[in-house]
């Protein structure tokens, strides 16, 4: 029982386009659902989401039989916390909010075990090995880590050279939302100063070698941030399919239902 081979990893090195979708209801039904759609990659969302260590594992196991790789994003940049995700069996996280060349350092070496990073040995225990089944996996676990930090801030982008530069970061994902609200233009990510502070930063990021990333709202952004150069981007995300889905189909039959009745409802 061999440890898989971090596909994602070796394509962004590679520097393959990678296609993915955010997951955000905490559901292994959606998460099958969109595993099974053909994405190279899913985001299972631990920052926004409602999401806990039970419900992560479900998506997982759901998301697990088909050709797609499940990205891990973590609440916040803690050990214990990369610990928990990696233990899992997540290959690749995404840690919000990372500020200075310091915070990715720690990072990095959060996902590594010792002599070259702390994270704790519990590999005989965890879903990650196989349940002590994998008996390459402390010897292989450090190589098929992914880890990609998440710019979103002032002190993100001032520090930005330095972080892509980090060992062991192996790409970086700058948020548009946040982005937008540190640079006040809240809730509007396409604001030309948003986007201009997006490719400076895209260009930072594939200067120090690294694979730059993001998520887009709608196809004008997936066609732009592409062609800046970013090699992996969310498309969209479950919530904002089912409530668009979902108002687009109330809105087609809803007004004729509700006519015909004479009362304006259903």
């Amino acid at each position: 029982m061999e440890l898989p081979r971090n596909t994602f990893k070796a394509a962004l090195a590679a520097g393959r386009k990678q296609i993915g979708l955010w997951q955000a209801l905490a559901s292994p039904i959606t998460a099958e659902i969109c595993a099974a759609a053909g994405f190279d990659w899913l985001l299972i969302d631990g920052e926004h989401g409602p999401n806990d260590i039970p419900t992560l594992a479900a998506q997982l196991r759901a998301a697990a039989p088909f050709d797609t790789h499940a990205v891990g994003r973590v609440p916040t940049g803690e050990v214990h916390l990369i610990k928990q995700y990696l233990d899992l069996g997540f290959q690749t996280l995404l840690v919000p909010m990372v500020e200075s060349v310091a915070q990715a350092e720690r990072l990095a070496r959060a996902c590594r075990y010792p002599p070259d990073g702390i994270r704790g040995v519990g590999a005989g225990l965890v879903r990650a090995s196989g349940y002590g089944r994998r008996g390459d996996y402390l010897a292989q676990a450090d190589a098929e880590v992914c880890l990609i930090v998440q710019i979103e801030t002032r002190p993100g982008l001032e520090a930005l050279d330095g972080i892509a530069a980090v060992d062991g970061v192996d790409g970086v994902f700058i948020g548009p939302a946040d982005l937008a609200a540190a640079l006040g233009h809240r809730g509007q990510p396409a604001a030309p100063a948003v986007q201009d502070a997006i490719a400076d930063g895209v260009a930072r990021i594939r200067a120090a070698g690294k694979p730059a990333g993001a998520l887009a709202g709608d196809d004008a952004l997936v066609r732009r941030y592409l062609e800046l150069g970013m090699t992996f981007v969310a498309v969209g995300s479950d919530v904002g399919l089912l409530a668009r889905g979902s108002s687009e189909l109330a809105a087609r039959y809803g007004a004729a239902a509700g006519a015909a009745r004479g009362d304006g409802s259903y």
